[in-house]
């Protein structure tokens, strides 16, 4: 194939200037990119993170007709977001600030600058919900996650003992503290849901832009995935602090494990069974028709 062969306007040119300027926006912020995956792996709170670019390669793809309707022009906007980044770290780094998330972010954003200088805005445009996921590929900060994880933990304890009870274990609860059998079970330890919520918040957020939702549904799943996100836990930890209280405690912690990713699917149920629900309360539900996804 001849480098300059186009098709609607997009050539193998502009793949390899895309690759180009996205391995040098990598190889210029190399130490943020390392941290994030080394944060990602050892934090499980931070494991979401590997969704984020297969799901936004997803998002993309779903959209692969769009390219047909915008073809690239090199922008200088890209090369503004680039020094922005390059600047927002810089900043981040400086003894007087510190500030973990602004190193990461900068690298994110001359990442998108990259992009964007080869592509253009309209290109951008088009693909913006896969644009914006990038952004999770921030680790969260502590007092943010902190913030979270205390209402969560709360509202897991308070109804996962509420279901205990009415299926008639006589359980105890003080605080985020569960006991039953004798066992004292701190649902910060057993399930935050931390680990689980931003993991379906981006299922709630693939969902709402595969589907040609209207806007107003899209905002309302996207609102709901909190709550999702507790039921979920909920449907976890229940059998959990029952294997706790009468299992040995190895068969606990591997039933843990698992059932956190098999909450996944269960979450993309619910998502499925709310937009049926809409459907069949005859709420207008879809933009068009499913045959012409392409929101």
């Amino acid at each position: 194939m001849n480098i300059n062969t186009l098709r609607y306007g997009w050539g193998v040119k502009h793949v390899l200037l895309i690759l180009l300027l996205v391995a040098a926006a990598i190889f210029a912020t190399l130490t943020q990119w390392l941290d994030i995956l080394n944060i990602a792996m050892k934090d499980e709170e931070s494991s979401h993170i590997f969704l984020v670019i297969p799901i936004a390669v997803w998002l993309v793809w779903i959209r692969r007709i769009r390219f047909r309707r915008c073809p690239p022009r090199a922008s200088w906007v890209g090369p503004l977001m680039i020094f922005a980044g390059f600047c927002l770290a810089k900043f981040s780094m400086s003894e007087s600030v510190q500030f973990q998330a602004g190193l990461h972010g900068g690298a994110v954003l001359m990442l998108i600058g990259a992009i964007t200088t080869v592509v253009g805005m309209q290109v951008i445009a088009n693909f913006i919900p896969a644009v914006l996921l990038l952004g999770l590929l921030v680790p969260i900060p502590g007092n943010l996650r902190l913030a979270i994880a205390g209402p969560l933990q709360n509202a897991t304890a308070r109804v996962t003992t509420t279901v205990l009870e009415t299926m008639g274990f006589y359980v105890e609860r003080s605080g985020n503290l569960v006991n039953i059998n004798d066992m004292p079970i701190a649902v910060a330890e057993a399930c935050n849901g931390m680990r689980m919520v931003f993991a379906l918040v981006l299922v709630s957020y693939a969902f709402a832009f595969t589907v040609p939702l209207r806007n107003s549904v899209r905002l309302l799943i996207l609102l709901l995935s909190p709550v999702a996100a507790i039921i979920c836990n909920v449907f976890r930890l229940v059998p959990t602090v029952l294997l706790y209280g009468y299992a040995p405690t190895d068969i606990a912690d591997s039933f843990h494990d698992i059932a956190g990713w098999l909450m996944l699917p269960v979450a993309f149920l619910m998502l499925v069974g709310t937009t049926r629900a809409l459907r069949w309360a005859l709420v207008p539900t879809y933009r068009f028709t499913l045959a012409t996804q392409s929101s």
